[in-house]
């Protein structure tokens, strides 16, 4: 009877030492302490009390940088904040090197997205976000690499100014609609006059033209009969008239 005991005793025992790592998982294994191994997705076993197994998720992470208030390369306050994206591709390093790398990660982001932003001017900063977004990018790719950390992607999520700014870009935003405004005006006047000037000129040139011109426009402001319509003799027919009358005398 105390053998049967014994031996469930060493079986419940052994069987603690049963692992099932999931197919987005690796299980960086330790012996008597010392790293021994990466253990691959599927049933595994590691010796109890001997050896211990930690997981490492390799799915990519998402890591939200805070809020940073700093200052462009022409001294203006901005407040700035990003998302990076990133993974485990080497699941030994992350577990050895580093203790925690989403908060390493995480402050290595903020650390680069300010001195980045220092080094652009306003226009720069919101003219040029991706060009930014991948100078982070490379900056902390390379320093999480000795931490088995692939940064994929970096993006600026919101660049904040400051209130009395946004009014000013708001007002120099406003002058030059106006001045487009202005502008394309202007053109349409002097096309419009271009165009008179030459309807002008070919009706002077033929007999009659300025007389059925005139008809047809009173024939246009007859279909609405609230028009009051003031009829305007064209100097063509005046001088008929003076001719009729010099063939008369």
């Amino acid at each position: 009877m105390a053998i049967d005991s014994l031996a469930i005793i060493i079986v419940v025992f052994l069987a603690t030492g049963l692992r099932v790592v999931t197919q987005y998982e690796r299980g960086v294994k330790f012996t008597l302490g010392k790293y021994s191994g990466i253990m691959e997705p599927g049933l595994r076993y590691v010796v109890p009390i001997i050896q211990k197994m930690d997981r490492v998720d390799i799915r990519i992470k998402t890591v939200d940088v805070p809020r940073q208030e700093t200052m462009t390369k022409d001294n203006i306050s901005v407040k700035v904040n990003a998302v990076i994206y990133f993974k485990i591709k080497d699941s030994a390093k992350s577990v050895i090197e580093i203790e925690d790398f989403f908060y390493a990660v995480s402050q290595l982001a903020q650390t680069s997205m300010r001195n980045i932003v220092g080094e652009v001017t306003l226009d720069g900063l919101l003219s040029q976000r991706k060009e930014i977004s991948e100078k982070i990018m490379k900056i902390v790719d390379s320093a999480s690499d000795p931490w088995g950390i692939d940064v994929t992607s970096v993006e600026l999520k919101d660049v904040e100014l400051p209130e009395d700014l946004k009014r000013v870009m708001a007002k120099q935003a406003e002058a030059e609609r106006e001045k487009r405004a202005v502008i394309i005006k202007a053109e349409g006047e002097v096309i419009a006059s271009t165009n008179l000037t030459k309807a002008a000129d070919k009706l002077s040139k033929s007999n009659g033209a300025l007389h059925l011109r005139t008809l047809q426009t009173l024939n246009d402001l007859s279909s609405d009969q609230s028009n009051t319509i003031i009829f305007a003799i064209p100097l063509e027919v005046l001088k008929a008239f003076e001719g009729y009358k010099k063939e008369k005398k």
